[in-house]
């Protein structure tokens, strides 16, 4: 966010935060980006340059993309391509890795695309550089993933549609160059980071806790979906609607929970959450296979093979199979005592962090740094709540 926010400085935005948390920001209109003077630095955000290099896509100018060792790995060129269709020029190292040099089309070309994956950090890219196209621009995608894009856009005032295919996916088409007008907005809880508390929570005895104002986007929510299906006590309290995004307040229970297979299709709208379901499925009784994640090889880290490895160390008996992750939970806590690599990866790190606080013996991560780009206080958080998070002294 942090990152982001700076990043849109840059490019002329106006951006500040009150000691209130509000954040305000006072745009500059379709086409009105400034060429940056310096380097975009997105840091950990993977969400952040894909879809920042979407919204650039569409202006006449140059900006130079970069970001941390973890993000520099990360393959880009799922978006580019696209974006190339439309008239922007890329310039990046092998495998369209960061840093990178986009110039954006001075007259962009609305296009149709359809995306090999389903992926809302793609789709969002080419609707954002849609925007400053004249006429329709259209993603056409196997699978519906996340549509937090199309609902923010629509809030503020552009036209989008989404019409289901033949084939099971989704068709959203943007009319390019619209008046967008400025509006107040109530940013959901992000369900990514409530799933560590949620699972933390399930897992541990007596334990009981409410987390207010988290988004229960169907296409976002499919970790929530699962746990139910484990038979995890999780109540959706005051439900409601706040820009444009479905929002309740979570009543979670510690629970005993039983294996399950998570189907593929699910997979768009819990990609994120494998990392902490796993975790979960550590716990359950009987034998959990997820389906559908070949996705997971090209996040921050491998994710496919770091959960495994993870889990591994620390008692568990898992498999990969394919593109499915097989974990067999005897419904006992897990040994862990292990020394986990985390991989530069955020969420694998928080992930055995709530695994180690459940298991038998505590887990150490190799490094937590990575944590404070998408969740600075989870340490606090779940110290707060009981955990002891230590960080270890050389």
């Amino acid at each position: 966010m942090l990152c982001t926010a700076g990043a849109m400085r840059a490019l002329g935005a106006g951006i500040t935060r009150s000691e209130d948390g509000i954040w305000t920001v006072d745009g500059v209109g379709i086409g009105g980006f400034q060429e940056p003077d310096g380097l975009l630095d997105l840091g950990n955000s993977g969400t952040g340059a894909r879809l920042l290099m979407g919204a650039v896509a569409g202006h006449d100018l140059t900006a130079f993309f970069t970001g941390d060792a973890s993000l520099c790995r990360r393959p880009m060129a799922r978006v580019t391509e696209p974006l190339t269709r439309m008239g922007a020029r890329v310039a990046a190292r092998a495998g369209g890795r960061l840093p990178l040099a986009l110039t954006g089309a001075a007259e962009p070309m609305p296009i149709t695309y359809a995306t090999p994956v389903a992926s809302a950090q793609v789709k969002s890219a080419i609707l954002l550089a849609g925007l400053s196209a004249p006429g329709a621009t259209t993603v056409i995608e196997p699978l519906a993933s996340r549509d937090h894009t199309e609902n923010l856009m629509r809030h503020f005032g552009a036209t989008v549609t989404s019409q289901p295919t033949n084939e099971g996916g989704r068709r959203i088409t943007v009319t390019g160059q619209p008046e967008l007008k400025a509006a107040d907005l109530i940013i959901p809880g992000d369900p990514s980071s409530a799933a560590f508390p949620a699972v933390a929570a399930l897992l541990l005895p007596r334990s009981a806790i409410t987390i207010e104002g988290i988004g229960i986007n169907v296409l976002r929510a499919g970790l929530f979906e699962t746990l139910l299906e484990m038979g995890a006590d999780i109540e959706f309290n005051n439900r409601r609607i706040e820009g444009g995004e479905p929002v309740a307040d979570l009543g979670i229970r510690a629970s005993l929970l039983k294996g399950v297979t998570v189907p593929a299709e699910r997979a768009p709208s819990m990609i994120d959450e494998y990392p902490i379901l796993a975790v979960a499925a550590a716990f359950a009784k009987g034998r959990t296979v997820m389906h559908g994640l070949a996705e997971l090889r090209v996040k921050e880290s491998d994710r496919l093979a770091a959960i495994a490895q993870g889990l591994a160390d620390c008692g568990v008996k898992v498999e990969i199979d394919g593109d499915s992750l097989i974990v067999d939970g005897t419904g006992e806590r897990p040994d862990g005592g292990a020394a986990v690599s985390a991989a530069l990866d955020h969420r694998i790190a928080m992930s055995f962090l709530v695994l180690g606080m459940a298991a038998r013996r505590p887990v150490t991560i190799d490094d937590g740094a990575t944590i404070a780009t998408s969740f600075p206080d989870f340490v606090t958080l779940i110290n707060g709540l009981g955990g002891t998070i230590v960080a270890a002294h050389s």
